[in-house]
Order: structure tokens, then C-alpha cells, then sequence
């Protein structure tokens, strides 16, 4: 009886998988990104058209409007960066958009949290109201809006501007947190609560740090948009000594109305701090705004 040996089987070899970061990205249609360059000139254009007209002479921008500085002249944002004015009103703008911001966010996340975790009657409603009010622009209400101010005594101050700004901002904030808020697990919130924490230490030790990306989003649109606020200053404010820059610009635009090059200057020195504040953090915006709309 002859003994047979065992050919030893190969595993059977698996098919390699390549992962995907392996894969070249595929490139888009030329079209689309010539389009997408063509908006981005659109809008950066302007910009810099007014930063380079900064560091121009007024002859030279008579003479060739679309060319670069030659030579480049410093001398008309040193003589605003040396102006009292035009810190006093960066002042002014700082202080009114950041309390306002305070005042949104704070409020906002109070408003957001209740009608997102808590059932009560007319809580439907009350969100309705507040999704109503982003088609209520603050242009429109301006003239009562005035009337109220004035009423309170609040007219020609900065606190005239930065309450209304807190309320106009309200909506934009509750229709960004609500989702939120409202997509945090009842089953933290049980646990919470199994630990003795109560709704105020829930809402201080979970809910505030889960909503940060929110929250972040909702302080920097209420910043830039108070910091750019044009109208309810025209109206409120009518000494030049609690002016804010939006307002400054046009007074020294009508000011100094003959010197283009130093009216260029103080309006690119008065539009770069929201420029560079949003460049920093946009990704937080839109990382913000994709929650939201997961949520």
C-alpha cells in the first residue's frame, strides 16, 4: 500500500483592493473653472482696485485709472492710520459689534435651546416667528424702528444701535442653533440627568460645547454684519464722535471728496478688518452651515 503524499493547497489569492486615495482626482470641465476664476475676479477686483488706489496720487489716478502705483506712495495711509477720527469711529465699531455679538449669541443660544428640547404649546409658532423674521429686513422697518429708538432715549448712542442689531440678528441665530441642539442624543441628556446634573448643568456642561461649531457660526456672521451695518447708523447716530467706520468712510468721502486717493485709503483701512476676520474664519462658516443643514 503506497502512502500519498499532500500537495499543500495555496490560498487562493485575494484580489488586491486599492483604496481610493490611490485613484488620480479627476480634473473638472475647463469651463467650470474658468467660470469660477471669472467670479472670483469679479468680486476681487473691486478690492483691489481700492487697496492698490490707496497708494496712488490723485494724478495718477486721473491719468491711468486701471494702472499699479508707479511710484507707490505710502503717505495716505500713514495720514489715516495717524488720525484720531479714524481710530475713535474703529472704535466705536468694535464696541458696538462686539457686544452685539454677545448679545446675539447669548440670547440666541437661550431661545435655540428651548425650542429645540423642550415641548410647550405655540413652539411651533414661536419658530415660525423667527423664520419670518429673515424675510423682514431691517431696511423696512427702519422708520419705526427710529421712532422706538427715540422714544427710548437711545438716539445718538451706541446702545441705539446695538440693541435693534441684537434683535435683527435673533432669527438668523435660532433657525442656525436649532438644528443643533435639537440633534443631540436624548440619551446624553439621561445620562446627565442619571448623574445629577440638572437642566442648567446640562445645558453649561454639554450642550454649550457639542453647539461650538454653531455657535462660532452665528458670532461671526452677527460681527461682520454689525461691523458693516450702514443704515441704522445713518439714522441713529449724528454726532461724528460715535460714528462707525461705515459711517466715517462716507463722511470723509464727502469730506475730502477731491483727494480720491486718501477717500481709497480710509475705505480699504475701514473694509480689511471684516475681510481678514471672515478669510480666517470661513471654514468655519461653512462647517457651521453643513451642520445646520445635517441637523
Amino acid at each position: 500500500m503506497t502512502a500519498t503524499t499532500a500537495v499543500p493547497v495555496e490560498p487562493a489569492k485575494q484580489p488586491k483592493v486599492r483604496d481610493r486615495r490611490d485613484k488620480p482626482e479627476k480634473w473638472g470641465s475647463p469651463v467650470t473653472y474658468f467660470i469660477a476664476l471669472l467670479l472670483i475676479a469679479v468680486c476681487l477686483a473691486p478690492v483691489v482696485y481700492i487697496v492698490l488706489g490707496g497708494f496712488r496720487t490723485n494724478s495718477q489716478i486721473s491719468t491711468n485709472p486701471a494702472a499699479f502705483p508707479s511710484p507707490w506712495v505710502f503717505k495716505n495711509y500713514a495720514a489715516v492710520l495717524s488720525s484720531v477720527t479714524f481710530w475713535g469711529e474703529f472704535a466705536n465699531s468694535i464696541i458696538v459689534a462686539l457686544l452685539s455679538t454677545i448679545g446675539v449669541v447669548v440670547l440666541g443660544v437661550m431661545v435655540s435651546f428651548v425650542i429645540a428640547r423642550y415641548d410647550f404649546k405655540f413652539k411651533g409658532a414661536m419658530y415660525s416667528l423667527f423664520a419670518a423674521g429673515l424675510m423682514f429686513p431691517m431696511v423696512i422697518a427702519i422708520t419705526p424702528l427710529y421712532l422706538v429708538i427715540k422714544d427710548l432715549g437711545l438716539v445718538d448712542s451706541l446702545f441705539g444701535l446695538i440693541v435693534p442689531q441684537i434683535a435683527f440678528g435673533l432669527p438668523t441665530t435660532v433657525i442656525i442653533l436649532v438644528p443643533f441642539l435639537r440633534a443631540i442624543p436624548n440619551e446624553i441628556e439621561e445620562a446627565a440627568s442619571i448623574d445629577g446634573a440638572s437642566r442648567l448643568g446640562f445645558f453649561f456642561r454639554m450642550v454649550i460645547p457639542l453647539a461650538v461649531p454653531g455657535v462660532v457660526t452665528v458670532a461671526i456672521l452677527s460681527f461682520i454684519g454689525s461691523w458693516n451695518n450702514y443704515v441704522l447708523p445713518l439714522y441713529i447716530l449724528n454726532s461724528q464722535a460715535n460714528y462707525t467706520l461705515p459711517l466715517g468712510v462716507q463722511a470723509f468721502s464727502s469730506q475730502y471728496s477731491t483727494d480720491t486717493a486718501s477717500v481709497l485709503a480710509f475705505t480699504s483701512l475701514a473694509m480689511l478688518p471684516a475681510l481678514i476676520f471672515f478669510a480666517i474664519f470661513q471654514k468655519r462658516i461653512v462647517g457651521g452651515l453643513t451642520g445646520a443643514v445635517k441637523g
